[in-house]
């Protein structure tokens, strides 16, 4: 299944997209068909991941009778030209964690445009961005000049964690997880810099983690290693890979991650980026405003945003 936050009059709105197009709101829909499921009740995607399997199927039945022509439900499909895409999870439960240096080709590119030495580490290297950074899909993507001229793109695979553990290992990962989405890691270089090198504050601020437009269930995305992304400015391809390319595939950063860390429902988990990055140009080519940006990756859709002064 492909579920989305949409924006309803009464507010957000977990949505799941219909095979023929259109969101069906999921609280709405349970509503109307009587179903006792809390989890469809609470009109949250968060609420979703947290009811689990049984959830999913009782969501799976809904979309079938919506599809069988059910009058009750298909009265409540909002058109996907008028549906207003928010961030999936739009304020996650916590931080939304990231992976650094996890595309050779994007630690070889760093090290030509620092003049410098960057190895290969034997572990990943994790960091997070606040929840306030996560904007949705058409949200703008704010420029701070005060605060930073270096304002760069990174297309990334996230992945939504759907059942709690610590000490996960490997071959257990994927049982974990409930779905994938994408994500833009957002990054002002000049303030990584000043800030020592560390990810963090240059990774931190508002506006600078896109997501969406929608989470895809894990069931629907079958082979998130051998998956392409790509990424667009103002139409011109920058950024093109597989996930086949990670350096630490999604059971290695699941199972390093939760080492004696919990990984809760509704986490989110950036995989990290391949080359084309903007600093990494020649010479270097930072976002502007009304640059447009666009993510894409295969079996999910496009992420699309546009850069503009906060």
């Amino acid at each position: 299944m492909r579920l989305a936050t949409i924006k309803l009059s009464s507010g957000p709105a977990c949505a799941v997209e219909m095979p023929a197009g259109g969101y069906l709101p999921v609280a709405a829909a349970a509503a109307a068909t009587g179903s006792s499921e809390p989890a469809l009740l609470d009109g949250r995607l968060q609420a979703l991941v947290e009811g689990g399997d049984a959830a999913l199927a009782a969501l799976a039945r809904m979309v079938s009778a919506a599809e069988a022509g059910e009058a009750a439900l298909a009265a409540l499909i909002v058109a996907s030209g008028e549906a207003e895409m928010l961030a999936p999870l739009p304020r996650p439960e916590k931080n939304v964690f990231c992976v650094g240096r996890n595309y050779a080709e994007h630690i070889a590119e760093g090290a030509r445009a620092q003049n410098a030495v960057v190895n290969v580490t034997e572990v990943p290297v994790f960091f997070t961005k606040p929840r306030t950074a996560v904007i949705g899909e058409g949200a703008t993507i704010p420029l701070f000049p005060h605060v930073s001229t270096h304002i760069d793109y990174e297309v990334e695979l996230a992945v939504i964690i759907g059942k709690a553990g610590r000490d996960i290992a490997r071959d257990d990962a994927y049982a974990h997880v409930f779905g994938y989405t994408i994500l833009n890691d957002v990054t002002a270089r000049d303030v990584q810099r000043r800030h020592g090198g560390q990810y963090f504050k240059g990774k931190g601020l508002d506006g600078s983690c896109p997501m969406g437009p929608v989470v895809v269930t894990k069931d629907a995305f079958p082979d998130p290693q051998n998956t392409g992304l790509r990424l667009f400015v103002n139409g011109e391809r920058r950024q093109n890979s597989t996930t086949a390319q990670m350096i630490f595939d999604i059971p290695a950063l699941i199972a390093s991650l939760s080492e004696g860390l919990t990984l809760e429902p509704g986490d989110v988990l950036a995989t990290g980026t391949p080359s084309g990055v903007g600093y990494a140009m020649e010479p270097p080519r930072f976002l502007t405003d009304g640059d447009e940006v666009v993510c894409e990756i295969d079996g999910i859709g496009r992420l699309t945003n546009t850069v503009r002064p906060a």
